[in-house]
Formats: structure tokens, sequence, C-alpha cells
């Protein structure tokens, strides 16, 4: 029986997502807003989406619109 493990970018994502929902960043926001809330585990998580092409101006809609995260 072999688990699916979960993508560390798609529970970022999740929380990201639940950030706008609770209105705490909105879509239009640019991704470097999140540093802002994430402390010392910015560099890990700007690494991450640095390696899925994600510059800090993009903005958080693009981060949240992504399908999957699949790894090459």
């Amino acid at each position: 029986m072999s688990q699916k493990v979960i993508q560390p970018m798609v529970k970022f994502q999740r929380q990201v997502h639940s950030l706008v929902t609770s209105d705490i960043i909105k879509p239009t926001d640019s991704i470097w807003k999140i540093a802002l809330l994430y402390g010392d585990e910015w560099p890990y998580w700007k690494q991450q989406l640095q390696e899925f092409d994600f510059s800090m101006q993009d903005p958080v809609s693009e981060l949240i619109a992504v399908e999957a995260w699949d790894e090459e």
C-alpha cells in the first residue's frame, strides 16, 4: 500500500489560499508580501518558489492558480 506524499508546495499553496480567503493578503499582492508572514521560514519557501520559476513580484493569484506541483 503506497501512500501519496503531499508535495510541500501543495501545503504552502493551501496556506497562502487561506490567507487570501481570510483577507490577510489580496490575490493581486506580490508574492514578497508573504515573506512578512513567514519570517524565519521564508528563505526556504522563497527558494522553492524560485525553483518553480516564480518571481517575488508575481501576484499571489498566480501561485494559487497552480494545479499540479510536478518536480522533474
